[in-house]
């Protein structure tokens, strides 16, 4: 991974910061086509986003099958106060 721009005209630095929001589908159209762009050219990128996105689908899975809706905004308000920034 580097910092200096690349595929998309992100830095990997550019694509790891936006990550999550690419994965919640909450990016504009513009900022998701660079990061899909530098994903399709960064392999180590493409990898590491992949094995975010695995472990979220499994965390969802898990959250979803144990829990209801209500738990989950619960677990969602935890997990939010304990992250920095």
């Amino acid at each position: 991974m580097t910092s200096a721009p690349s595929p998309g005209g992100l830095s990997c630095e550019q694509v790891l910061e936006r990550l999550s929001e690419y994965l919640d589908g909450e990016l504009p159209a513009a900022d998701r086509a660079a990061v899909e762009e530098h994903l399709r050219g960064c392999n180590a990128c493409a990898r590491f986003g992949g094995e975010v996105a695995e472990t979220l689908r499994l965390l969802r899975e898990r959250l979803l099958s144990d829990s209801s809706a209500s738990s989950i905004e619960a677990i969602r308000r935890k997990v939010r106060s304990q992250l920095p920034g």
